[in-house]
Formats: structure tokens, C-alpha cells, sequence
């Protein structure tokens, strides 16, 4: 049997336990609450780590990572996805979504036959929990640091090989609803089960609505690679602001997008519907230099990704710093911030019931920020995964 208490200040779902406490048993939560209330001393093996100056927070969930450390899942290999699930423990986050993009339709394909085969062997850092498909079914005039060549117009026969392939790990497709088939196959794979976010679109609000009457709930990486708003045209910026019941997430490097515009959808959106996403690419913690994405250079400069044209290639954030800069630049509440992080991510993803918040019965999936929002401890059902030394 193995326990641990955590001790420091713990943000729960609705406020912050200043001198609190979170006991871990064996891959569990058994206790949430303030020290006074748990009488360490009746448990004589009980492994204690104090951080009087850290906050306990749930582990970070990214729906939206290409990769880390210089790997990438469109690598295709399964030695890649190992060292993004490790980098990702250092920053936080305990689940991800290995996220695919625009290539040639057999690059796609052998990046998801790695994933599958690292399912059989999984290692012990972040948990691969499934697949986000950003892409090739997008709009060639938003692709943003996609390549045009390689969009595709959705199939019968590319879902299916696709959906056989990844079964039940396909958990979010990225789609333009504009384009061709667009509608039909949000309709089949929403009735899977599987999350459809209109992203990288030039839809008009129009057809937004057509892709939320059909299915879809969500929208990728809100105002970046898609219709912007206008007052004669809301776009796909302006419904994804109208339609309350659908969600959308947000890189919240304060480079993509202004702070003041992300107050303005957090305010509009609330905690509830606006998840927190990095969009990382190969370059995260890497420094500056020349990278590769989807194919294309992409050129690092004071940790801002571009390619040769000057569009933004995804980023590289971490959830940790997005959770940092949501409570020190936009405003938000600590509790509010890790919500986007955590919860809300859970919440869309349908395992809300075992992750995304500290509570008893929850898998002990459980990390410490520092007073300036490093990880010094990363735990996963129970295992210490990362740390740092706080002595």
C-alpha cells in the first residue's frame, strides 16, 4: 500500500485551501481538505511532501499538443510519443491528446498506427488518452501553417479506414464545415461519439450553424486560422461567441491572441466552455532556432513560431505558463485558470468522473506549481512522475 499527503495550498473546483492538504492512496484521491482536518500521525508509512509555498492543483489535460523536446507525433514513431509524454510531465499536464495535421494521407495513417502501438506499451509519464485530428479536412484559404496540397475532402472511405484504425481513441476531429461532404461527416462521427470543433474554416455564420445543427460542439484554437468577426458577418469568431452551448479553446500565449480579447471570450464563454490549449510543436523547450512542423521551417524567435511567410506555426506554450497567464495578464481567478486547464478539459473529453479536479474516488493525478508556476512535482495514479527539488 503506498500513500502520500501533499501539503500546500490546494485549488479544488471552487476555491483555494490555504494550508490544505491532498492524500493520495495507492492511484487514488482518499482525502481533500485542510490539514487540521487529517491526522497525519495515525499513519506511521505516510510519505509527506510539504510545499508551504506551492499550489496542489489537478494534472493539466492538453486536447491539443503537436509535440515537445524536438519530437513530434506526425514523427510517426513511437519513441516520439514517449518523449512528448515525458516533456509534457515536466509542464504539468498528465493527459493529452497526440494531435495529427494536415500531411499526405499516409503520413497521417502511420502516425496513427505509432500511436496504437504505443498503446501496447505505454509509458509511465503523461497518458496518451487518444487522437485530435487537425486536419487535412480544412480550408485551404485558413490553413494557417498547414500545407495546401495535402487538404483533403472528407471521404467515406478515409473515415473509415481512419475510425477502424484508431477505434474508440479518436476523441476530436478538426473541420472546416464549408467545405465539401463537411456536414454529413459531422453528423457520422458526432453520432460516435467523436468531439467535431470547426477550426482552420472560412464559414460564414451561416454555415457554422448548419456544422452546430449537425453535430458539432467546438472550435479550434479560437480567432486563429478562421473567419474573423465582423459586424455584417459574424464568421466563425462571432458564432463561436453567440452559441453558448458550444465550447471553444484558446492558445493562451498572449501572442495569438490579445489579453484583452481573451478576458473578452473567457467573460463570454466562462470557465465552463473555454479550455486552455498549447498547441505545442517539436520547439517547446527547445529555444530559439529552426524547427520543422507539418513539413514547413518554422523559424523560432523569442519562443514565437513562424514560418518563412510570417504565420504564426502553432507555439510553444505549455499549459502551465497559459494557466499563469490567464491569472497574472487576463485576470482571471488561480481556481478559474487551472478550471480551463483541467476541468473544463475533462468535461468535454467525457472523464470528468476520474480526472480534471481533486477530489476523493479521483485518479491521483496530482501536481505542484511553484509561486511562479514551474512544476516541481508531477504525479499520475499515484506515481511521481516528475519532481523537482524543494529543499
Amino acid at each position: 500500500m503506498s500513500k502520500t499527503a501533499l501539503l500546500g495550498k490546494v485549488i479544488t473546483k471552487h476555491h483555494c485551501i490555504d494550508e490544505g492538504i491532498v492524500v493520495a492512496e495507492n492511484t487514488k484521491i482518499v482525502f481533500v481538505g485542510n490539514q487540521a482536518d487529517y491526522d497525519l500521525q495515525k499513519d506511521s508509512d505516510i510519505h509527506v511532501l510539504n510545499y508551504p509555498n506551492g499550489w496542489i492543483i489537478p494534472g493539466l489535460i492538453d486536447i491539443h499538443v503537436h509535440g515537445n523536446a524536438n519530437f513530434d507525433v506526425m514523427d510517426g514513431k513511437v519513441e516520439s510519443l514517449y518523449g512528448i509524454a515525458k516533456s509534457l510531465s515536466s509542464y504539468g499536464v498528465t493527459s493529452f491528446l497526440a494531435t495529427t495535421m494536415t500531411m499526405p494521407i499516409d503520413q497521417i495513417i502511420q502516425a496513427i498506427h505509432a500511436v496504437m502501438q504505443y498503446q501496447q506499451n505505454p509509458s509511465p509519464y503523461a497518458r496518451l488518452i487518444g487522437v485530435h485530428l487537425e486536419g487535412p479536412f480544412i480550408s485551404p484559404k485558413r490553413k494557417g501553417a498547414q500545407k495546401e496540397e495535402d487538404i483533403l475532402h472528407p471521404t467515406h472511405e478515409k473515415l473509415e479506414q481512419i475510425q477502424t484504425l484508431l477505434q474508440d481513441k479518436l476523441k476530436v476531429v478538426t473541420i472546416a464545415p464549408e467545405i465539401p461532404h463537411a456536414l454529413e461527416t459531422i453528423k457520422i462521427l458526432s453520432k460516435n461519439g467523436i468531439i467535431c470543433s470547426i477550426g482552420h474554416s472560412d464559414a460564414t455564420e451561416k454555415q457554422v450553424k448548419k456544422a452546430l445543427d449537425s453535430g458539432a460542439t467546438h472550435f479550434t484554437h479560437l480567432f486563429n486560422a478562421m473567419r474573423e468577426l465582423h459586424h455584417r458577418e459574424p464568421g466563425v469568431v462571432g458564432s463561436a461567441l453567440i452559441h453558448h452551448d458550444s465550447s471553444c479553446d484558446i492558445i493562451a500565449d498572449m501572442i495569438h491572441v490579445h489579453p484583452s480579447v481573451v478576458r473578452l471570450v473567457f467573460e463570454l464563454k466562462t470557465r465552463e466552455k473555454l479550455l486552455l490549449i498549447s498547441d505545442g510543436m517539436r520547439a517547446v523547450g527547445m529555444g530559439d532556432g529552426i524547427f520543422h512542423l507539418g513539413g514547413q521551417k518554422v523559424n523560432v524567435h523569442h519562443c514565437i513560431a513562424r514560418l518563412d511567410d510570417g504565420s504564426l506555426a502553432g507555439s510553444t506554450l505549455t499549459l502551465n505558463k497559459a494557466v499563469q497567464n490567464m491569472a497574472n495578464i487576463v485576470g482571471t481567478s488561480l481556481v478559474d485558470a487551472v478550471y480551463m486547464a483541467s476541468t473544463s478539459p475533462a468535461k468535454k473529453l467525457g472523464i470528468d468522473h476520474h480526472k480534471g479536479s481533486l477530489e476523493i474516488g479521483k485518479d491521483a493525478d496530482i501536481v505542484v506549481l511553484s509561486d511562479d508556476f514551474n512544476v516541481n512535482l508531477t504525479m499520475i495514479e499515484g506515481q511521481i512522475v516528475h519532481q523537482e527539488d524543494h529543499q
